[in-house]
């Protein structure tokens, strides 16, 4: 593109949003229609020419006129793409982001609004109408609207508006073609046009990052499926309780003051909190059949990630007198989904003097279609996330009619709206979406979901026998909140006062945020609007007819909330584990990750510091590629000791010998474990788990539910497959597997270790039984894979990351995929390790989620500090900069991160400045 064209900001119009992957969820993002119309119509040759790919590429240098501006930005990018914008104001700051981030990313952004607006169906024609449905249901774009007139500060709408100007700048006078290569590929089934960019398509992002973010709404799903297949007491073994002997909460002491009334990290707990007397509800025990809700989860696009116990990150700080700069040190990497392009954007925001009306000097991890930074620091502090997992959601069991739902005795009225879906290529579809008082009744939105609850045993039947229980969805996110004010807050704050005052906007989602800033201190604080409960602990749904159950008015107030600052022993970290110990009071969840990796990492940390050891920029670098697999040091001790006779089977075993269970991508031994481990949970629970749990396609013999009438002996068994992805299935190897397995060890004798003949398999009676069988089907398993020779076999061979366009690159023919997708490679790492490559054990070997970023913060010497993305700054395809950061992932580099004026200067390759 040649040098000094001229754009112009336009005014705002309609909206839209971009989708990422969870785990097996973006089949609803295929292009179909658009990939038939490639191989039937226009040659490969033709669509990918040389002119149609290099048609969106960036101008980097030289100059824009920008209309708007008040005077010129420059932006700076080093030879990743990574760029650092200078400016004089703050609207000309974020209008310039808006413009950069467009240039980008454009296409990752466009179909993102289009996502949280539930417009799919727009870009992508009918197949996309129950997605839009589903969506138009939560009503996040319905809700980011609500924020944006009603909500957020008038500084905050000023920024968002200055982005959206940027955008709408990039836009005007482009066609498709000259913004992404997808969108000359959608011009050939559709007439698509981009529509102007709003700030509320910026705001409704944080709604879909509430929603990967949501808690433990699928765990509850689950309970309630497994109530099918096994009692109270066999659930109860496979949801343990949090293990704080072993692994310690993140804010270890500390209570509510008794004088004060807010949480004070000094005070003593007293004996007066939750324990083993939380109310579980009168619905415990009861069967919702919520298969058919669980489906349809499962076909929502997730833009983050696996949620549940499967969404993490790691995050640690260290205060200065342990570092080897005297400083703290601070580290961050959130686990994702594998995206393409990456989920972050890093970028530099800088204001040339920081003054009344230019405010911020920040950089770091940006989203694209969003104003601001994320993670990252400024001047004065840094910051980092990982998620808090509060319990957000809640399911409730509705007794509906036509006329309304029953609530204390009386049938009140549906909250009701319409809502048009608009298809590309079709007949535009009007759904109809209901509310109870406790939220949007997601059961609406399938035939299937209609029957949600039809068959629960419960005493007192609905109003409507005929049309069974509805199933009503609770969930903070769904009132308006303040989360766009909390961004701008943290990139402006100083110090800790003001870095707890932004959290405390920052209500939905829940995360941990961590600080360190320049004078040395450190601190932690768990945000987020929590919910009270009037009775229950949000692990089953709930009855909704009665006002003995659903939330109290005010969440739990924002000064209980855990938090320390400069703790005596010297560190914090937040990797997902119980936020506090067991006496505090208000319940954040029962649904905690369990602890491993953030156990790990801070065994790491006192090993170092031992004895007056010091901590470098490169310890901390080092900390996040561990591969320690702590399920591996429990079990393979045990597994030597079992005497086995098979010749191959025993040539397996032995590659544990003396093996230190560090999972990296050249070990024979970390892949021996792991198929042996995955055989160990198969059997042991995930045959005993019912369908809708179990992996798709997979298909056992089990008793006949219903035996009441004459049958004989060769009918009692049935045929039963399972339903769930593979991705999403049960067991899935997480940490709250390891704790099962360990609760067990002791108990060699339980029925969990019983399993049934199976083929060539005999029956196993206790756990080593069990142990055996599941080695001699893991050796099997991997000579298939892998081939005889234990020689040749590796665990980045069964362990690999393919990165996958998003919209093109999911599916379709071959050659599309080769030209959109990247990979694979071999990974080390694994599942609750600390370089959390996750896999899913009840699936498979592949990745399916990620460290999707790193970064190590040299608090104060700004420069000394270190990042990586997955892949690389652009979104198009072809770029230099589409994957130049993944090799150098895969290998636990990281790059130098530019941030004073000096240092960036010396390290940019391309410059352009935007002009009024």
């Amino acid at each position: 593109m040649p040098a000094n064209t001229t754009a112009s900001s336009g005014t705002t119009g309609s909206a839209g949003a971009k989708t990422g992957r969870k785990k097996g969820r973006r089949a609803r993002l295929i292009v179909i229609v658009l990939v038939l119309a490639l191989v039937a119509g226009i040659g490969y040759g033709a669509f990918w020419s040389v002119s149609t790919v290099r048609a969106s590429y960036p101008q980097t240098t030289g100059s824009i006129k920008l209309d708007g501006l008040d005077g010129n930005v420059d932006v700076k990018r080093d030879s990743y793409g990574i760029p650092q914008l200078y400016a004089d104001s703050d609207a000309d700051l974020f209008r310039a982001q808006g413009f950069v981030q467009a240039q980008d990313r454009f296409w990752e952004m466009d179909v993102r609004r289009h996502m949280t607006a539930g417009r799919l169906s727009e870009m992508f024609g009918s197949g996309q109408v129950e997605t839009d449905s589903f969506l138009r249901t939560l009503g996040w774009r319905k809700i980011a609207q609500e924020e944006y007139d009603n909500v957020l500060s008038e500084d905050t709408k000023k920024n968002l508006q200055a982005y959206a100007d940027g955008v709408n700048a990039y836009l005007k006078g482009r066609d498709g073609k000259d913004i992404s290569v997808e969108y000359a590929a959608l011009g050939l089934t559709n007439d698509y046009k981009p529509a102007e960019w709003t700030p509320v398509d910026s705001v409704a992002w944080l709604k879909a990052m509430a929603w990967d973010l949501r808690g433990n709404m699928q765990e509850e799903i689950d309970r309630s499926l497994m109530t099918s297949r096994l009692d109270a007491k066999q659930i109860e073994d496979l949801y343990p309780p949090y293990p704080y002997k072993k692994h310690k909460p993140i804010v270890d002491g500390g209570a509510i003051s008794s004088v004060t009334g807010k949480f004070d990290p000094d005070a003593t707990p007293s004996s007066s909190g939750l324990g083993s007397d939380t109310v579980q509800g009168a619905t415990e025990g009861v069967n919702t059949q919520l298969s058919s809700l669980s489906d349809t989860l499962d076909q929502i696009p997730a833009l983050l990630g696996p949620n549940g116990n499967g969404i993490g990150s790691n995050s640690w700080v260290v205060s200065g007198k342990y570092t080897t700069t005297t400083k703290p040190l601070l580290a961050n990497d959130p686990h994702l989904a594998p995206q393409l392009p990456s989920l972050w954007y890093q970028m530099g925001l800088h204001c040339r003097e920081i003054t009344a009306k230019c405010q911020y000097d920040t950089a770091g991890y940006t989203f694209s279609g969003m104003p601001g930074v994320i993670i990252g620091h400024n001047q004065d502090i840094a910051w980092g996330f990982t998620n808090l997992g509060a319990d957000v959601t809640d399911l409730f069991l509705e007794k509906v009619s036509t006329a309304g739902y029953l609530y204390d005795g009386k049938v009140k009225p549906f909250t009701v709206r319409k809502e048009t879906i608009k298809v590309a290529g079709g007949k535009s579809r009007e759904i109809t979406i209901r509310e109870t008082n406790n939220g949007p009744l997601v059961s609406d939105r399938s035939s299937e979901l209609e029957k949600v609850g039809q068959k629960a045993p419960v005493a007192n039947a609905a109003p409507d026998r005929a049309d069974g229980y509805a199933v009503a969805l609770k969930w903070t996110a769904l009132e308006p909140g303040k989360s766009m004010d909390a961004v701008f807050e943290l990139n402006r704050a100083k110090d800790f006062k003001s870095f707890q005052a932004a959290a405390e906007h920052f209500e939905v989602p829940s995360q941990n945020l961590i600080y360190a800033d320049t004078k040395g201190n450190i601190g932690y604080q768990a945000p987020g609007k929590i919910p009270v409960r009037v009775q229950g602990d949000g692990t089953m749904p709930s009855p909704g007819w009665s006002s003995a159950y659903g939330w109290k008015k005010d969440p739990v107030p924002f000064d209980e909330l855990p938090y320390e600052y400069n703790p005596k022993r010297g560190y914090i970290v937040t990797a997902n584990q119980a936020v506090v110990g067991e006496d505090y009071p208000n319940l954040l969840t029962e649904d905690w990750g369990y602890g491993t990796r953030s156990q790990r990492i801070s065994d790491l940390i006192e090993a170092k510091i031992k004895d007056g050891g010091k901590i470098s920029t490169e310890d901390m670098q080092k900390m996040q590629m561990d591969n320690t697999s702590e399920i591996a040091a429990l079990l393979v001790p045990e597994l030597m000791k079992i005497n086995v006779s098979d010749k191959s089977v025993r040539e397996a075993q032995k590659l544990l010998e003396g093996w230190d269970y560090t999972q990296e991508p050249d070990s024979a031994a970390a892949a021996y474990f792991n198929a042996v481990w995955r055989n160990i949970l198969k059997l042991a629970f995930g045959d005993k788990l019912p369908k809708e749990l179990r992996v798709k396609g997979e298909c056992l013999n089990v008793p006949r539910a219903d035996t009441s009438g004459p049958v004989d002996e060769q009918h009692k068994l049935v045929r039963e497959c399972g339903r769930r992805d593979a991705d999403t299935a049960q067991p899935d190897g997480g940490d709250r597997w390891y704790q099962v397995v360990a609760d067990l060890m002791d108990d060699p004798n339980s029925d969990w270790w019983k399993s049934p003949a199976s083929g060539r398999d005999e029956a196993t009676d206790n756990r080593d039984e069990l142990f055996a069988r599941a080695m001699e089907d893991a050796r099997w398993e991997l000579t298939a894979k892998l081939g005889k020779d234990i020689s040749t076999w590796s665990w980045g061979r069964l362990h690999q990351l393919t990165l996958k366009n998003q919209t093109l690159g999911t599916e379709g023919p071959g050659l599309l995929q080769r030209i959109l997708n990247r990979g694979p490679w071999d990974l080390g790492g694994g599942e609750a390790a600390v370089n959390a490559t996750g896999w899913n054990a009840a699936g498979g070997y592949d990745v399916v989620w990620v460290p999707s970023m790193r970064m190590v913060v040299n608090v104060g010497d700004w420069d000394k500090s270190r990042w990586i993305n997955l892949t690389g700054a652009s979104g198009h395809a072809f770029s230099a900069h589409y994957t130049d950061q993944t090799d150098k992932w895969v290998n636990g580099e990281l790059l130098d991160w530019s941030f004073g004026t000096n240092a960036v200067a010396k390290s940019t390759t391309d410059t352009l400045t935007l002009k009024p």
